[in-house]
């Protein structure tokens, strides 16, 4: 029995080890496997960058009382749509009113005296023509009418102010606008120390974009844009875009007008602001948006996504060597529009082969058949 146990193992043994000979031939013998490249070939490229914008109208005019007291009327509502001029609030207070009244009846006894007193004048000087009576007197009058004139000025000057005080009473919209929150209803004691304002105006005729880049950034953009000087550079920038709150695209296209001369020492940024028209009034101050600016690069390499893959965070291809042989490298990309391609900024050369499939099943030194596509074939199989 032992023998024959030992037999078995023997043979057991033998016929393993033909099998894995078998598998290792089989192995050796598979010939190499079709796979896909394109040809990297160099070219201009367009990317687009996101920056968070907050939005404001064009003029953002806080409407605050100049006097003290109550809201007698609001003319207006949350909202509306209002002109330059237009009546917004009536504000109470009798004070300015007895004021004025008070004012033109000093002012009207001032003009009593200065008549009084150029009555004076007049009966004086052919008096002291004919010598009647001395030229002082006549000079007495004439002081007395001087005096009388400058009261009246004064007085005049004093119905004027009454009279200014009394118009802030009715607060008239400066600029055409949409009108913002009311805090304060009718009946509302305000004064010139309030701290809301009674609302806000905003001309959103047009719409600033605001929004920050950093440093590079602000190279960058300066870089690629045309022009001497910086001004010629913001007019020659192409236009942007505006991505709404809701995710859809805003119908008219911003262009960029300012930049800040300095950087912001607290978050090492610059501010820079795009003007947008805004016809439809669609868009109102406060709103939060999305400014895209369109990136112009030259001299990069368009590869499929698909065609790359991730190794410790890195982003690899494969490119086929003069002996048909795959091996990795590392290359330097931005996403671009699309969602489908890359743009390689660095790690490839003109006439490179980048394999476009089968990634995953790769390794290095592995041999394949190269079959040359183009890159739009990859992509519309997407």
């Amino acid at each position: 029995m032992r023998n024959i146990a030992l037999s078995f193992f023997v043979v057991l043994g033998l016929l393993t080890s033909c099998s894995k000979s078998e598998n290792k031939d089989e192995k050796k013998e598979l010939p190499p496997q079709p796979y896909q490249y394109i040809v990297a070939k160099s070219g201009p490229a367009e990317n687009l960058t996101q920056y968070p914008a907050r939005l404001e109208g064009i003029e953002n005019v806080e409407i605050r009382p100049k006097i003290d007291g109550f809201v007698e009327k609001i003319y207006i509502d949350e909202g509306s749509q209002v002109s330059k001029g237009q009546l917004l609030f009536l504000i109470r207070n009798p004070q300015y009113e007895q004021s004025v009244l008070a004012a033109q009846a000093t002012m009207n006894s001032a003009r009593a005296a200065v008549a009084t007193a150029q009555m004076q004048v007049t009966k004086t000087k052919p008096l002291v023509d004919k010598k009647i009576i001395s030229a002082y007197e006549l000079q007495s009058a004439e002081l007395a009418l001087k005096s009388a004139k400058a009261s009246l000025a004064e007085t005049q000057a004093q119905l004027t102010n009454a009279q200014v005080n009394a118009g802030y009473t009715k607060l008239y919209s400066p600029v055409s606008g949409v009108v913002g929150t009311l805090p304060y209803k009718a009946g509302s004691y305000i004064s010139t120390a309030t701290t809301q304002p009674l609302t806000t105006v905003s001309n959103v005729s047009k719409i600033f974009a605001y929004f920050s880049i950093n440093e590079k950034q602000q190279l960058d953009f300066f870089k690629h844009a045309t022009g001497a000087t910086i001004n010629e550079k913001l007019k020659n920038s192409p236009l942007v875009e505006l991505i709404l709150s809701d995710g859809s695209k805003y119908d008219e296209k911003g262009k960029i007008e300012s930049i800040s001369g300095l950087v912001d020492p607290n978050t090492g940024s610059f501010s820079m602001r795009a003007t947008f028209p805004n016809p439809k009034g669609l868009i109102r101050s406060g709103y939060s948006a999305t400014v895209q600016l369109p990136n112009n690069m030259e001299n990069v390499f368009i590869v499929p996504q698909s065609a790359t893959y991730e190794l410790q965070g890195k982003i690899m291809v494969y490119l086929i060597g003069a002996d048909n042989k795959v091996k990795s490298t590392e290359v330097k990309v931005e996403d671009l529009p699309d969602g489908l391609t890359y743009a390689v900024t660095s790690g490839l050369k003109q006439g490179d082969k980048i394999v476009v499939e089968g990634i995953g099943l790769l390794k290095d030194e592995t041999v394949v058949v190269p079959k040359e596509t183009t890159l739009q074939n990859v992509i519309a199989r997407k």
